[in-house]
């Protein structure tokens, strides 16, 4: 029995002793903190789409060659697996630092106290020491060193190659699933929109009005004359008292007002009545003639507005109206698709951008989406990125000769809570958590889901957080910051560039996407 080894079998037994260490280490790491490893996969650029099967695999096989590599049959086989793991680790790191859309929080694992150029330097140490120790072990047990060991050497640069490429197919095929045919796993990068300011509107009376000239413009229910803007930082504010004197007395239930580029506009679909006035002098000098019962409107013009009304059996139904055109008014009684009743499972929010000159109007209780043109024709329906297809409500109706009277028999399972666009994006606060996430995070926070519309693909999402017991209740979304209504403060969130670089609106010269 030789007590005394060889330079060369020692280094071989060191390298493998330390794999055995690191492969240990880094599985026991991962298994008694199981689901919040899942969870760091589940937000992996590359792994996203495979962490519930990879979360697995990763655990078993480090096991296995941790366990393989302490058997002298076993050694050498054990480390050329150790050899392309620590390959492929290496060049998940190097994707992510290089042509990732975003770099996660945490490496999760083993070392989570490294960066992640310190755990690429780390990784790329072990590579080169599994390297050399295949290397070393193939020319002490190979008497014709000079035949053999080029060809070894080119099997190790393939092994490296074809490791490589394999992490990079997955991350391929896992941006694909992830955009396009998400299973409901969210992305959250590193502070997509980092919090700026906070400002104290005293009231949670406020509601998002409109944007325009850089200035954004609050209503207020309690006071529908009376506007107040702040500028984009929230350093300058303004109030502006809407002048109106009606020819009539109207008998208004429902006012809101609306600001749209150099207009704003006073809606009450129960009336109903659209007055229009200029923000120069900010009065109400014209009735919009014709307007049909509505109750949602937007504004896409000086002249004509997207609406949704109600149909004789209650049901809803999107429209057109256009003071310029005969008709005036235009029904689109396809776009909205009945699931119960027609009235409640079609319930949702309907928003207009005026820079690609689109509608969107986003259900409720259900994963799905319209996009339309500002005619009210069909572009698209789309999908977020949740599971729920079908509305979970339950409908009764209070007169049987009446069906048209209905309330809700229980409380709804809502989906999408509110949403805002902004050119060829679409920010959805949603209330449905996905798969891989914090309870924490949905306690202290509202969720924002972020979509292409031109691309009709998932981008990420971002968390909004809470003011104390207040969580956000409206929001609005300009070319470079996210504004908030929550409880009593308005809060401006500004976006860094990994958001910024993803609008894209023809009406502020930014360039077209291209497909």
């Amino acid at each position: 029995m030789r007590l005394i080894k060889k330079p060369k079998e020692l280094f071989i037994e060191i390298v493998c002793l330390l794999y055995i260490f690191l492969f240990i280490y880094a599985a026991m790491s991962k298994g008694l903190d199981f689901e919040n490893f899942k969870i760091q996969l589940g937000q992996s650029p590359l792994l996203s789409a495979f962490a519930d099967w990879v979360s697995w695999l990763v655990l078993i096989v480090e096991f296995a060659i941790a366990i393989l590599l302490i058997f002298r049959r076993t050694r050498i086989m054990a480390l050329y697996a150790g050899f392309c793991l620590m390959t492929m680790f290496t060049a998940y790191i190097y994707i992510i630092l290089n042509y990732s859309s975003f770099v996660p929080c945490s490496c999760g694992g083993i070392l989570e106290k490294m960066n992640w150029k310190q755990h690429l330097a780390f990784n790329i140490a072990f590579v080169i020491l599994g390297g050399a120790a295949l290397w070393i072990n193939h020319t002490k047990n190979n008497s014709e060193r000079t035949q053999k060991t080029s060809p070894y050497y080119l099997q190790l640069f393939v092994t490296i190659v074809f490791s490589s490429t394999v992490v990079m197919l997955l991350f391929l095929y896992s941006e694909k699933i992830m955009h396009y045919e998400n299973p409901f796993i969210r992305r959250y990068p590193q502070h997509p929109a980092q919090y700026k300011k906070e400002l104290d509107l005293k009231y949670n009376s406020y509601y998002f009005a409109g944007q325009s000239a850089g200035r954004i413009y609050l209503g207020n229910y309690t006071a529908p004359l009376m506007l107040k803007s702040v500028d984009k930082d929230l350093d300058s504010i303004k109030i502006e008292k809407i002048i109106f004197n009606p020819e009539k007395k109207i008998p208004f239930q429902s006012t809101k007002i609306s600001v749209r580029g150099s207009y704003f506009y006073l809606k009450d679909g129960k009336v109903p009545t659209v007055f229009r006035g200029s923000t120069r002098d900010w009065k109400l000098d014209h009735e919009i003639q014709g307007v049909p019962y509505f109750t949602l409107a937007q504004p896409m013009d000086s002249s004509s507005m997207a609406f949704r009304s109600n149909t004789k059996s209650m049901a809803n139904i999107l429209g057109v109206y256009n003071e310029n055109q005969n008709p005036q008014v235009k029904f689109k009684s396809t776009l909205l698709q009945k699931q119960l009743d027609g009235f409640f499972d079609t319930d949702g929010v309907l928003l207009y951008d005026e820079g690609l000159q689109k509608q969107i109007y986003l259900y409720f209780y259900r994963n799905q989406y319209i996009i339309a043109d500002k005619n009210g024709e069909l572009i698209h329906r789309g999908r977020t990125i949740d599971t729920i297809s079908k509305a979970k409500i339950k409908v009764a109706y209070l007169k049987k000769e009446k069906q048209n009277e209905r309330t809700m028999k229980a409380p709804p399972l809502i989906v999408n809570a509110n949403a805002a666009v902004y050119g060829n994006l679409l920010f959805v606060n949603s209330k449905i958590k996905g798969k891989f996430e914090d309870d924490k995070l949905w306690e202290q926070a509202s969720i924002i889901d972020v979509y292409d519309i031109n691309r009709h693909a998932y981008i990420m999402s971002l968390a909004i957080y809470n003011i104390g017991d207040d969580k956000l209740k409206d929001f609005l979304v300009t070319d470079d910051s996210l504004y908030a209504l929550i409880g009593n403060q308005l809060v401006v969130y500004k976006f860094r560039d990994i958001l910024k670089k993803e609008i894209k609106n023809e009406s502020f010269n930014v360039k077209k996407l291209t497909f």
